[in-house]
């Protein structure tokens, strides 16, 4: 259920997002409906999407987001790698050890919106039952 704060904070990124309108007065290329398309297919996977939420909160190397996502150290570096190559994440060598961190936090923006449309989505089905 869609709360009031909620709502009006959905609503406030849904405002902030059409701000973005002006930016793209010009009609977007295949290119780089192409190039979108990646970062939605990096974002396409719940351990993907795990380990974004986790940089969220602050630089971890891989280790950490091993134990995270509970997957093997060459399964998370993969989808470091995914992750990476869309731009969302970028690293740093330390040693040893590799450090990710987000490289763009206004995904989270996105996160917001998507729980809207899904709370929105259950809300309808709610009251259809």
């Amino acid at each position: 259920m869609v709360r009031d704060g909620d709502a009006a904070k959905g609503l406030d990124t849904f405002s902030k997002l059409a701000n973005l309108r002006p930016l793209m007065a010009k009609k977007p290329t295949p290119a780089q409906f192409r190039a979108q398309a990646e970062v939605f297919k990096a974002l396409g996977h719940p351990g993907r999407l795990l380990m974004v939420d986790e940089l969220s909160r602050g630089e971890r190397c891989v280790c950490e987001l091993t134990a995270l996502v509970g997957s093997e150290m060459a399964t998370v570096s993969r989808h470091l790698s995914v992750l990476r190559h869309a731009g969302i994440v970028e690293d740093e060598k330390r040693g040893a050890q590799v450090f990710y961190r987000l490289k763009t936090p206004c995904v989270m923006n996105f996160f917001q919106c998507v729980t809207a449309v899904r709370e929105g989505r259950e809300e309808r089905v709610a009251t259809m039952v």
